[in-house]
């Protein structure tokens, strides 16, 4: 995707600071790489892109932990209000790699806490004792009883507002893999947008391009995605509406890819 953004001026990390959201609305919106080039052309100069190192494209690996049972991701399912995740992420453009709790609270309103873990790590974090505490401080988990679930990989795009009031991130050639089936899904056709902006906001550029391309909000968590396509034992009943989207946005990118190969 570097192409499509290289009209973008650039955003630094440290520049990034200074997009304070203290009371913030998220919205998530899906299309796919058909659409993704349509929708940055619109929007191209209204936007700064996050670049490291002159790279605007920055890699993902995150490694989501839940009970036997699923009862993180079964909270999910049956739209509990208050709701947990943990997970392992390496954020492979800054080199840095944490172990995160997201909370979500009655009001609908989204916590993220974090310690940081060496990459080394990755794959037996939960054997750490500062882990340990973390999760026995901040969950009702005990942490035996935890186990790795769903792994996925993606690629980012970073973007901020010129006005410095939004921050948007644009995720795609999505992976997963079950490390509890040994189940691998590849969705990397579809693309999953954030838009995150100060609660009563007006509708800002990047929402206005979304809706002229008919790309409307959807709930989505690339978690409960990721255990409905590897984890057959997983309750998916709320979820067949999405997971049907999902397969008809992969379905026509991959039709106009195969459009545009045979006109080139």
């Amino acid at each position: 995707m570097e192409e499509h953004v290289r009209t973008m001026e650039t955003i630094t990390l440290d520049q990034m600071g200074a997009v304070k959201l203290m009371n913030r609305v998220d919205q998530k919106f899906m299309t796919n790489k058909a659409t993704l080039p349509l929708l940055l052309d619109r929007i191209a100069p209204y936007y700064y892109v996050q670049r490291i190192d002159g790279v605007a494209v920055a890699d993902y690996r995150t490694l989501y932990f839940d009970t036997s049972d699923l009862a993180m991701y079964t909270c999910h399912h049956n739209r509990k209000r208050r709701r947990q995740k943990l997970r392992i992420r390496t954020y492979r453009s800054t080199q840095t790699t944490f172990f995160e709790l997201k909370n979500k609270d009655n009001k609908g309103k989204t916590h993220k806490t974090r310690i940081p873990v060496d990459v080394s790590l990755f794959n037996k974090v939960l054997q750490q004792p500062q882990v340990s505490a973390f999760v026995a401080e901040n969950t009702p988990y005990p942490v035996e009883s935890l186990l790795e679930q769903v792994e996925n990989a993606f690629s980012r795009l970073t973007l901020v507002d010129k006005g410095m009031t939004e921050r948007v991130t644009i995720d795609y050639n999505i992976r997963f893999h079950n490390r509890h089936t040994g189940i691998d899904k590849d969705i990397s056709d579809l693309v999953i947008i954030e838009v995150k902006h100060e609660v009563g906001a007006p509708k800002s550029v990047i929402e206005e391009a979304l809706l002229e391309l008919r790309v409307h909000p959807k709930r989505v968590s690339k978690y409960c995605i990721g255990t409905v396509l590897t984890n057959p034992a997983a309750k998916y009943n709320r979820f067949k509406i999405k997971i049907r989207l999902i397969e008809k946005l992969i379905e026509a990118s991959q039709q106009n890819n195969i459009v545009t190969n045979k006109t080139q």
